[in-house]
């Protein structure tokens, strides 16, 4: 190889190095709305676990472990899982390395192992919604899965939530409609004027459509749906 070349192929592989440090440090990052609740509120407590955060509510009974989208900072997602840690579902956040849960599909283990609910319910957010979806298909430990604006790519006989916006931007629709008949026992709720990114406080996402209604709205929206959900699996088994 003369040297003309190895330059090139140098030059080539920096190229690619500065592409990935700058792909992978480029995320959404938690709005105020967002990080002023890493204090708790009066009903819920937010402590940092060792793989994320832990929101505490009344609830001792039921938790449910949460995967959040690609690119996406989890603190984002504080105000919509405090809302729900509220009502009585203890909830964990989990924090990816680079933001990508694919990178850590099996971060709920260390909470499972670590810790003595009678339910564990899987969640996330687009592709951390995979990820969640992925780990449930092999853990004894899990009862539920709640897609939020995502979809499985294997096989799931548990029980799934989907919940998604009718402005949604982002999420694939054809991708989604194909993978239905993968979720076996399938509940479905599309949020009308809610998008991708209103899931969570972390600003507009690229791609995603306008939402035709507010961040608090579609949150809500999403916690109550989940709330029912959660209460018909465990009130079942």
């Amino acid at each position: 190889m003369n040297k003309k070349i190895k330059v090139i192929i140098i030059i080539v592989l920096l190229l690619l190095l500065a592409y990935a440090v700058f792909y992978f440090t480029e995320y959404n990052h938690a709005e105020k709305t967002a990080t002023d609740l890493l204090a708790g509120t009066e009903n819920v407590s937010v402590t940092n676990s060792s793989n994320g955060l832990f929101l505490d509510g009344y609830g001792n009974d039921t938790a449910l472990i949460f995967y959040p989208g690609a690119k996406n900072e989890y603190v984002a997602y504080l105000p919509m899982f405090v809302d729900l840690a509220s009502k009585g579902v203890d909830c964990y956040i989990v924090q990816m390395p680079l933001n990508f849960a694919i990178f850590a599909q099996d971060s709920a283990d260390q909470i499972i192992d670590t810790t003595n609910y009678s339910h564990y319910i899987m969640a996330g957010h687009s592709l951390g919604g995979l990820s969640a979806a992925s780990y449930a298909t092999k853990s004894n430990e899990t009862e539920g899965v709640i897609l939020i604006a995502a979809y499985p790519i294997e096989e799931i006989d548990k029980p799934v939530l989907s919940i998604y916006g009718s402005e949604d931007g982002i999420l694939n629709m054809e991708s989604y409609n194909k993978a239905k008949p993968l979720m076996k026992n399938l509940t479905e709720f599309v949020i009308e004027g809610g998008n991708h990114e209103q899931f969570a406080n972390y600003g507009a996402q690229k791609g995603d459509n306008v939402a035709k209604i507010s961040y608090q709205e579609q949150q809500s929206i999403c916690v109550n749906e989940m709330l029912e959900f959660i209460n018909n699996i465990t009130l079942s088994n």
